[in-house]
């Protein structure tokens, strides 16, 4: 653990390695060169200033301003702070749980369900704080979260997670989830977790009256996300949409996730999911959908008419078997693309370096095309489309200094000649340092002003703990 939470005025990172992310937006730009590293090769160093990028210098270029610290980048890959665009940080106590291990989408909701159901105010906040911290090293700066999990156990879950993020110095859009059709009215949650229509939507004004901030460079915005069209009745998709529009904040969910939902919205509601969605006037520019696995050509184009987007979760489609995100021809479509870790019981690790790896990968499988330079761009700049946020996601100068530094002196590396490249083909784990908003959060590898063993040590006590309240331990 180190300590140094505040702001560090003027920060020369020099001489870096590579720098990824000053580059113009590919439609801006003609293509990099065939060996995917020269292009990233001709900046001298970056100038962080009142929390955002104040210059580029060229290569050979010295500042000649005042600095307050200087980093020696010369073994370190500099790149955007990476963005998660899906999770559910609550779902870290419930990692491998015997009963649900192997098991698809559906029963393995219906597994866990009683399980979050006994959760307390406090295993909310250690989960947070457990989860941002295990982003932050690995280099996210951005994180989303869809909290739909509300019970008489805690009835205040997101204002927890902003006072938490907020003491940790992360970046949030948190999103104000919602279950309103139970199994008595034919949706596949317990009615301990189901809320009313008007207690969902008075809360969700009262979120964003506190919380919300609209301005660029925002540290803490939120979003409304009823959960899913099986866990959710039309008319609070519709009010959430409608409040939405109020306030002019995104909208959120899950969608086209398996084919079980699929048949839910044809038999429950005689259409297909994204149908049903439209329906209830959910296409439209801030909306955007976790998984999108299970779409046709036809709604592909739709979503990317509207102007909304996919955030593609692959290793937790991979785990519960709910298939692969088309995300070259969503793509093609115009829809915008972020990348999710995904629940840390669906994935099981919060490690947004790891994701953009398996999402690599798992393209590669059936897009020969797919390069690494795809996934790093679905983890950055994707992410900053998705989210509607232009200040993130890229180091040109005025973005938000928000930025993540991977060591290129590991094992995995050795007798790699495309560094960049061996970021994701040998699997970054952790990064070197990380500022956001300008302020460190991890440096030389150690979280700032976090006791890791006593974080761990208070979050598998509350983990046990929860296990026995709900009689699986």
């Amino acid at each position: 653990m180190t300590s140094s939470k505040t702001a560090q005025g003027t920060v020369w990172i020099r001489e870096p390695s590579i720098v990824y992310g000053i580059e113009q937006p590919a439609s801006a730009q003609t293509a990099p060169p065939s060996d995917g590293y020269a292009a990233f090769k001709s900046v001298g160093g970056l100038i962080l200033n009142n929390g955002k990028v104040d210059k580029v210098l060229a290569q050979g270029e010295t500042y000649r301003g005042p600095v307050d610290e200087v980093i020696d980048a010369q073994n370190l890959i500099v790149m955007p702070g990476l963005i998660n665009t899906h999770h559910h940080f609550y779902q870290s106590l419930t990692r491998s749980i015997r009963t649900a291990i192997n098991q698809p989408l559906f029963p393995w909701l219906t597994t866990l369900y009683p399980i979050w159901a006994e959760q307390h105010a406090q295993d909310v906040e250690v989960a947070t704080r457990l989860v941002l911290a295990e982003l932050l090293l690995s280099g996210c700066t951005t994180t989303t979260d869809h909290h739909y999990l509300f019970s008489d156990n805690c009835s205040n879950p997101i204002d927890v997670q902003f006072q938490v993020a907020q003491d940790m110095g992360m970046r949030v859009m948190l999103t104000r989830g919602s279950m309103s059709l139970g199994r008595e009215q034919g949706g596949l949650p317990p009615q301990k977790v189901v809320q009313r229509e008007a207690d969902v939507l008075a809360d969700s004004e009262r979120l964003i009256g506190r919380w919300h901030d609209p301005n660029t460079y925002a540290m803490a915005q939120i979003a409304l996300a009823p959960c899913s069209p099986f866990s959710v009745t039309p008319a609070l998709l519709r009010d959430s949409a409608a409040l939405a529009a109020k306030h002019d904040v995104a909208l959120h969910t899950h969608l086209a996730e398996t084919e079980d939902e699929t048949a839910f919205c044809i038999d429950a509601f005689g259409k297909r999911p994204l149908d049903h969605l439209e329906q209830c006037d959910w296409l439209r520019p801030r909306t955007w959908f976790a998984h999108g696995v299970h779409f046709n050509a036809q709604e592909m184009y739709r979503i990317g008419a509207a102007g909304a987007g996919i955030s593609h979760c692959p290793s937790s489609n991979m785990l519960l078997s709910s298939g692969i995100c088309p995300i070259t021809r969503l793509s093609k479509a115009s829809v915008a693309i972020g990348l999710g870790v995904d629940g840390s019981a669906s994935n099981d690790h919060s490690n947004l370096a790891q994701e953009i790896r398996q999402a690599y990968l798992l393209q590669r499988l059936t897009n020969p095309e797919y390069s690494h330079l795809d996934a790093l761009a679905m983890a950055t700049s994707g992410g900053a489309r998705l989210l509607h946020r232009p200040e993130l996601g890229h180091l040109r100068p005025g973005a938000a200094a928000d930025v993540a530094m991977f060591s290129t002196r590991e094992l995995r590396f050795s007798g790699a000649q495309d560094m960049l490249a061996a970021l994701l083909i040998s699997g970054a784990h952790q990064a070197q340092h990380v500022l956001v908003n300008g302020q460190w959060r991890v440096r030389h590898g150690e979280l700032v002003d976090t006791d890791l063993d006593a974080l761990m040590h208070e979050h598998n006590a509350a983990a046990h703990a929860l296990w026995q309240r709900a009689g699986v331990a």
